[in-house]
């Protein structure tokens, strides 16, 4: 028997499952490699190109739920989007397989598993990842996405091209769901460095316990679990891009660290003393105002500066009106392709609705709206209940509007009178310097 020229990984903290699984798909499929961390994943897809992964959910002691996996699961998609996942655990719930298939898997297996259920999922799996790869019509990730027309987002994505071609530290600032990750990636594949490698790091989701040890790697018996010299996530983008996501939740204990990093372009594995010297982009994003974070001590104020040669702020939807429906089109068509479901259009209401939604959530929230839609539409046609935006709308009380307007207009008046003086102008009416930020960004009040 022939056997299939692909690349199958699995991880698992189970050497008996490594070694099973391994030993049965070897007599199908041509490369079959194995994880028991899943820690060492990074470095394992920047050197491979794999076409399945086998991950499985579940990996601390006593930790059951799959959340572990769902970060994982997100991880791949984003160092391999070609690679297709096939979800593992013995803990089976409806809840985690369904945001696990919503996440990007291709599947959902229960262990202990059948053969043939397994061996019938891996090759469905490769020939989705075969039929992905003749899709990509360039080497470059996530060329194919929506920008659209408004001048507020032209802005953003003109000054983006501009920054591109330099080695610039970029921050990148915008309300979660925003873009802020398809940004950094677009900078990225218009750079100098796309033919290297992109590394993105989720800080708000990375535990401050193992913040040293994931960025910055560790030597083999640093600690009780360094089993192996492992490189960190700046290691891993020698030469290319990282992406720090949401930065402004990093403790300011750690924050010291990476403004080290960032000030002397080395790093040193935890368990050594010896500096690496990097030469590695940074971009950074996050969701919150640094600026109001370095007024209120949250937020060191050199790192702030290190990490923002260039400051790029995209807009939230509701101020991007004239975008929202051809953003809600582009979204369709892609989730409906997906889906199998390529006739699906919305009902005339629906637009109209989805022009007067507030989307605080903004692109994310009107992804994952239409594609609950088109798993629930009948008749290939979204209705307004299918959508399901009737409680939230962007309209608001006209009392509201008076008083911002009134209050807009006192902190101008202020501002003027002392010459933009921040702290003479907070005093005058009675706010702290970090109120009167809040202020100025509230109403897009400027003091250059």
């Amino acid at each position: 028997m022939k056997k299939t020229n692909a690349s199958i990984l699995i991880i698992d903290d189970q050497e008996d499952i490594l070694f099973a699984s391994k030993v049965y798909l070897k007599k199908y499929f041509e490369n079959i490699y194995t994880l028991n961390n899943p820690k060492n994943i990074v470095e394992l897809l920047a050197k491979n190109t794999i076409d399945v992964v086998l991950l499985d959910m579940n990996y601390r002691i006593g930790f059951e739920d799959g959340r572990e996996g769902l970060y994982l699961l997100k991880e791949i998609k984003t160092l391999s989007p070609k690679t297709v996942v096939i979800l593992m655990t013995a803990f089976g719930k409806v809840e985690t397989a369904v945001e696990g298939l919503k996440s990007g898997a291709f599947d959902y297996i229960l262990k202990p598993w059948e053969n043939k259920k397994l061996l019938e999922s891996v090759k469905q799996a490769v020939d989705k990842a075969r039929k992905d790869q003749k899709k990509i019509k360039s080497p470059e990730i996530g060329d194919d996405f929506f920008v659209g027309n408004s001048e507020i987002i032209k802005k953003a994505y003109s000054l983006a091209d501009k920054v591109a071609k330099t080695d610039a530290n970029v921050l990148i600032l915008g309300e979660n769901g925003t873009g802020k990750f398809v940004l950094a990636h677009h900078i990225y594949s218009q750079s100098e460095r796309k033919n290297q490698p992109f590394i993105n790091v989720d800080l708000g989701a990375l535990n401050s316990n193992i913040f040293e040890s994931e960025l910055f790697g560790y030597a083999k018996g640093a600690f009780t679990d360094a089993k192996t010299d492992t490189p960190g996530r700046f290691e891993m983008a020698q030469n290319g891009t990282i992406f720090l996501d949401e930065i402004g939740n990093v403790p300011l204990h750690l924050q010291s660290k990476l403004l080290q990093v960032i000030q002397t372009k080395t790093v040193t594995r935890l368990g050594e003393t010896k500096p690496r010297p990097l030469n590695v982009r940074i971009i950074t994003a996050t969701n919150l105002n640094l600026k109001l974070e370095v007024v209120d001590k949250n937020f060191r104020e050199d790192l702030y500066y290190r990490i923002n040669t260039m400051e790029i702020v995209l807009p939230p939807l509701r101020e991007r009106i004239e975008d929202k429906i051809p953003l809600a089109e582009y979204l369709l068509e892609k989730i409906s392709e997906k889906y199998g479901r390529s006739q699906i259009t919305f009902d005339k209401k629906v637009l109209e609705q989805i022009e007067r939604h507030a989307w605080n959530g903004n692109i994310r929230e009107m992804e994952n709206k239409i594609e609950r839609a088109v798993i629930l539409c009948e008749n290939n046609k979204i209705t307004v209940s299918d959508l399901d935006l009737e409680q939230i709308t962007e309209y608001e009380n006209p009392d509201d509007i008076q008083l911002s307007s009134v209050e807009k207009a006192t902190v101008e008046k202020a501002l003027l009178k002392h010459n933009n003086n921040i702290s003479k102008t907070a005093e005058e009416l009675g706010l702290s310097r970090g109120s009167l930020y809040r202020r100025l960004e509230k109403y897009n009040i400027s003091t250059n």
